[in-house]
């Protein structure tokens, strides 16, 4: 059969005008001359695809066995099976676990100040130094006065051994006397707190009285920030009370910071929030990196559902009926014909990030058409331009 159809189409050029004399090209430089010539050209074209056209559907009657049937071009992937997991998304912030203050004991006017906002501090290093001016001029005055205490002790007591005087007055001058020793003592050992420690080491976070200035008894003179280990609190609907539990572990993503972090929920709130319906959980973190600032957002990812070895499909691949049942395409054998494709219907359940769970219709060996699919129709051929491996 191909052996007439040549012939035939070289009489139909012909019959076109392939017999005419041909017009040399190179040699002709009037340009409406080769524009006619064109036209001619195109023309006769569209009819030799034509006659061409005619030729092989009448050959496809008269010997059925040379027709090409016709394929759809598709992708198509093996199934895959794995493990599901759907999250809630919750945002959060990081929170300092612990804040402290150093403050004065004995207060006064600071007379040194050895740090700085945004400075490193440990636990023990000196922050401040008072001046003690108070104290001393108190030591001053005590001492002056345990002087005059000696004095009328030791004249009370020569006086009681001369059997002079009443053993009241002796008892009450030597009550005296050691009275302001103990208290020189104290004020002494006072003294010695001109210099202010740090409780705790951590960040300064703020410098609430500058150097010059004079602080009291127990007033904050620095702020300190425990950043050494923080949390991520994050406000969780009400309706997750009985899917979340204290000890879930949990992802937690730092956008600013391109990071992310798993560690277990630390605690629940003891109580829902009247405006808005929802809870607290807190993660505990180690920052001590000190990465993680006060006030940092994060993104708490926490685990409501699982389904372990899951056939799961791009949620996209998954069609529907007009009776609103759920269905996708496969690839199958249809007889002689080769490679075609099967609509499958399936029962889907969770989804989560443009995937879906499949709980019913497949049994995990099917290959899946994921490319062109939404122009298929039961049965049609198929040809699988690209073949995706397991």
């Amino acid at each position: 059969m191909k052996k007439i159809l040549l012939p035939l189409i070289v009489l139909i050029f012909v019959a076109c005008g392939g017999g005419e004399q041909e017009l040399n090209i190179a040699e002709t430089d009037d340009v409406q001359t080769l524009k006619t010539e064109l036209s001619k050209q195109k023309k006769a074209l569209r009819e030799t695809e034509k006659k061409i056209e005619e030729l092989t559907d009448r050959i496809g009657i008269l010997d059925p066995a040379s027709k090409v049937k016709k394929r759809r071009l598709v992708n198509a992937a093996p199934l895959q099976r794995k493990d599901f997991e759907r999250f809630i998304e919750m945002q959060g912030n990081v929170e300092i676990d612990k804040t402290g203050y150093a403050s004065s004991e004995m207060g006064g006017r600071i007379t040194q100040l050895t740090v700085r906002e945004g400075d490193f501090i440990t636990e023990g290093q000196l922050i401040a130094v008072t001046d003690g001016e108070t104290m001393n001029r108190n030591i001053d005055e005590i001492r002056k006065a345990l002087e005059l205490a000696t004095t009328v002790y030791q004249k009370r007591e020569r006086l009681w051994r001369q059997n002079i005087g009443t053993e009241i007055e002796y008892l009450a001058a030597k009550n005296e006397m050691e009275r302001l020793e103990k208290s020189i003592l104290s004020a002494q050992s006072q003294l010695g707190k001109v210099n202010v420690y740090s409780p705790m080491s951590g960040i300064v976070d703020r410098v609430m009285v500058n150097q010059g200035e004079v602080t009291g008894p127990g007033t904050p003179i620095i702020q300190i920030l425990k950043t050494g280990r923080v949390k991520v609190v994050a406000d969780l609907p009400e309706i997750y009370m009985r899917s979340v539990k204290v000890g879930d572990r949990v992802e937690i993503e730092f956008p600013a910071l391109g990071i992310t972090r798993t560690a277990p929920i630390s605690s629940f709130g003891r109580s829902i929030n009247a405006n808005n319906r929802t809870f607290q959980a807190e993660v505990y973190l180690n920052n001590s990196s000190g990465l993680l600032k006060p006030n940092l957002m994060a993104l708490m990812l926490i685990k409501e559902f699982e389904a372990r070895d899951a056939i799961v499909l791009p949620t996209e691949l998954i069609q529907q009926d007009v009776s609103g049942k759920d269905y996708i395409y496969v690839k199958s054998i249809c007889g002689n014909d080769g490679d075609c494709a099967k609509k499958v219907f399936i029962e889907t359940g969770e989804n989560y990030e443009a995937e879906t769970q499949i709980t019913a219709g497949l049994d995990g060996s099917e290959m899946i058409i994921t490319a062109g699919a939404r122009s298929l129709s039961d049965g049609e051929l198929i040809k699988i331009i690209e073949a995706k491996e397991g």
